[in-house]
């Protein structure tokens, strides 16, 4: 079989140009495969190149276990893939590609370049000098007599490679590439719906708040059902949303209430005595900021939500409950939960009733929170799936 311009059908077909699918396109011409990327997009990691706009955070220097446990509940096996291409694994990668990094005080892995567009030019640049094919604009449509269809300028397209590695994304962010319109070629029992994740919440502000809005929010904890996250939040005109509010999103997306800690270093005795202190003729608000530091934006926000303000407030210090409207919609969040199921591939990520394809990337049903752990898992599941999808091929 021919692609339409006329060249023998490749070895391997990878589905999708993000970090997953180059990363598989890169284990695949490593082991010496004829390659063909196709990219429904005009260019090739768009999302990535999103991701580094205010400096790619590649990914996070700690403890294994710490690393793991960013990951919620998944199988052992899944776990034993990402810890294969952990931290130490991502900055080697990185370094091969010519790419100096920096880590910050919190462990987080920064390009010293600050951006993503370096690296993905260096990549590139690799994976076209093993001549990587690259094909653009043309849309995965599922299969058709066991062969992958695709629509293109010139029309449809069906390719029979050896091996497939789809890498399609999730859901979020479409005008990105990332649609989740490929779930229709696939059966329920194989997909779990998608949901945001790493997502913001909807909040009605009041009046008051609007002189607030794009402020952050500062040194909080945050708590929803059993997750609890510290750091930065953005008051946006839409609501809440940032890094230190994305981890909860499993729980917030399962109904469990938010509750913000204003003063996170201070217990509620500790918190007591100092409300107590002998107030004179201070305001209230002078008060909470010479006694407890808090700014402005907390002192919004508690009056945002606990007016009238009881007699008692070191409780609601500890606890501020966020009244909201839930998670915002899918297409704003960073990425998603849902997808091809763990249970729908085997243990090389290999589509169980589709075999000779494998799956890796946001297209499978795992989540993180942003801090350099969707990126690494990401190239994790890539080169997963790739060595394996090479390993058949070669075997032939």
């Amino acid at each position: 079989m021919t692609t339409p311009a006329g060249k023998p059908a490749p070895d391997a077909l990878v589905v999708g140009a993000g970090p997953a699918g180059l990363m598989a396109a890169d284990a695949l011409s490593a082991a010496g495969l004829s390659v063909l990327v196709a990219e429904a997009m005009p260019s090739p990691g768009r999302k990535f190149l999103m991701a580094g706009k205010s400096g790619l955070n590649l990914t996070k220097d700690e403890p294994p276990e710490a690393w793991r446990a960013a990951f919620g509940p998944i199988p052992d096996w899944f776990a034993e893939i990402l810890a294969a291409f952990g931290p130490a694994e991502a900055m080697a990668f990185a370094g091969s590609l010519g790419q100096d990094l920096f880590t910050g005080s919190t462990g987080r892995v920064f390009p010293v370049a600050m951006k993503a567009s370096p690296l993905l030019r260096a990549w590139l640049s690799r994976l076209e000098s093993r001549r990587v094919d690259f094909r653009r604009r043309w849309r995965w449509a599922g299969w058709r007599d066991g062969a992958h269809l695709f629509d293109t300028p010139e029309g449809p397209a069906l390719l029979a490679p050896e091996v497939a590695v789809l890498a399609l994304g999730g859901a979020s962010w479409r005008r990105l590439g990332s649609d989740g319109a490929w779930a229709s070629a696939f059966t329920s029992t194989e997909l779990a719906p998608f949901a945001p994740a790493n997502a913001g919440l909807s909040v009605a502000w009041s009046g008051h708040m609007a002189r607030h809005l794009g402020r952050p929010l500062k040194s909080c904890a945050l708590r929803a059902g059993d997750l609890v996250s510290r750091g930065e939040c953005m008051i946006s005109a839409r609501g809440l949303e940032g890094g230190g509010l994305y981890p909860l999103t499993p729980a917030l997306r399962a109904g469990a209430p938010l509750h913000i800690d204003l003063c996170p270093d201070l217990g509620l005795e500790a918190l007591g005595k100092r409300l107590s202190r002998h107030r004179g003729k201070a305001s209230l608000a002078n008060h909470l900021r010479r006694n407890l530091g808090l700014d402005p934006v907390k002192q919004a926000l508690l009056n945002e939500f606990a007016r009238p303000l009881p007699d008692d407030l070191a409780p609601l210090l500890k606890a501020l409950p966020i009244r909201h409207a839930g998670l915002r919609p899918i297409d704003e969040a960073i990425s998603t939960a849902g997808g091809v199921r763990l249970d729908a591939v085997d243990e090389t990520l290999m589509l169980r009733t589709k075999p000779g394809t494998w799956i890796a990337g946001e297209m499978l049903d795992w989540e993180a929170p942003t801090g350099g752990y969707l990126i690494t898992a990401c190239l994790a599941t890539g080169l997963h799936a790739g060595r394996a999808a090479a390993l058949t091929a070669t075997s032939r």
